[in-house]
């Protein structure tokens, strides 16, 4: 049985700003205190690609923007004050010289633990892992990562099938523990550290790798996407390219949940995000997992699926959606959650649309539309 949904005490509505990274630019989406209507602007960085940006929750004034200039190449970009100016990095992140290997893009941003105001993550194409201790001004490699003996073995030889390269993404900081850091690696899979990043070991037991010759290696696994559950560090949740997981901490062993999912659907796509309070509740955005390539929603019918267990059951969310012929689909960092009463739920999707929910993926409506081709969705 579900655990029983417990709601904090009512608190003042505050209006919800979407952070939408593009193809083509930086938007912001601001609603109301009702989230009833919202209002687009932007864009920043017209023309560049912003794989990611991410609002820092440390001081809730900062972002971090990753992006891929035209002239600048790969960088990130700092603003303090809410995204109205923004400054580049002096020092992006960038591989060791002599190392035979060059960002292509920062594809991942994360903020470091509560207790390091001034620490952030990034994840980059091909594999690499970054640190910065100056709130995004200056970089420098992990290089307990960067430089592991096996790094080259984990990463496939830093050559990957991935669509755009491979990548280093969904970095978790444990909220309670600033040396315990998850990533997750397109293709490479999920490894962790205890340490702050000196020393790493793969974390794949149970994962499903059917695109290998060996079906359970060590490591060689294509994670999408990575998430801590809801008031609950010690369960992670996985999307992967070979279905859905949970681990439940201290266990070693990934538990499938996607064998749920209707059959016509599958249990392959990009994003998940949990909800911010209950361990169990979680969403997913399922993919056609065939050969279509660029991938589209199964049989051009866009749905979310959430789980109110676990991921023992799950059920179709899609009052509002085309109920045919919409042959989008959503990247990684494009779904997200507030942490709102009842909580909102958003995305933003290949075609250039933001959809959202105000009642936690009962009914959607669509908040913005003709916007380039959407890479990320943050929510503050």
């Amino acid at each position: 049985m579900p655990r029983a949904r417990t709601r904090p005490a009512t608190a003042p509505a505050r209006p919800v700003t979407l952070f939408i990274a593009t193809r083509k630019g930086l938007w912001t989406l601001t609603s109301d205190p009702a989230r009833r209507g919202y209002k687009l602007a932007g864009p920043h960085f017209l023309g560049h690609i912003v794989h990611h940006v991410v609002p820092d929750p440390r001081d809730g004034r900062t972002l971090l923007a990753a992006a891929r200039t035209g002239h600048l190449g790969p960088t990130v970009f700092r603003s303090t004050d809410r995204g109205r100016r923004w400054v580049e990095a002096s020092q992006p992140p960038a591989f060791k010289p002599g190392s035979g290997r060059t960002v292509d893009h920062t594809f991942w941003l994360t903020p470091g633990h509560a207790s390091q105001p001034g620490v952030w993550y990034a994840g980059t194409s091909p594999q690499g892992l970054f640190r910065s201790d100056d709130g995004g001004a200056t970089w420098a490699g992990v290089d307990g990562f960067n430089d592991h003996p096996q790094r080259k073995a984990w990463c496939a030889g830093d050559e990957d099938g991935t669509p755009d390269g491979a990548k280093l993404h969904s970095i978790l900081v444990d909220p309670r523990d600033p040396a315990h850091v998850y990533i997750g690696m397109s293709s490479g899979g999920v490894f962790e550290s205890s340490d702050a990043g000196a020393s790493w070991r793969p974390l794949n037991k149970g994962i499903r790798a059917e695109f290998l010759p060996e079906p359970a290696p060590e490591y060689g696994h294509d994670p999408h996407c990575l998430r801590f559950a809801g008031g609950n560090p010690d369960r992670l949740y996985q999307q992967n390219h070979c279905g859905i997981y949970r681990l439940d901490r201290p266990g070693e062993v990934w538990i499938e949940i996607g064998t749920g999912m209707p059959k016509s659907v599958g249990s392959v796509g990009f994003p998940m995000v949990a909800h911010p309070r209950e361990a169990d509740t979680l969403w997913v955005f399922p993919m056609d997992g065939t050969d279509v390539w660029p991938r589209v929603a199964p049989s051009g019918k866009p749905a979310a699926y959430r789980s109110l267990d676990g991921g023992r059951t799950w059920r179709r969310q899609d009052e509002g959606f085309p109920a045919a012929q919409a042959w989008w689909t959503v990247k990684r960092q494009a779904m997200t959650v507030d942490a709102r009463e009842p909580a909102g739920v958003y995305f933003g999707t290949t075609s250039g649309e933001v959809w959202g929910s105000r009642d936690e993926g009962r009914t959607w409506r669509c908040l913005a539309r003709h916007l380039p081709h959407i890479y990320a969705v943050e929510a503050a």
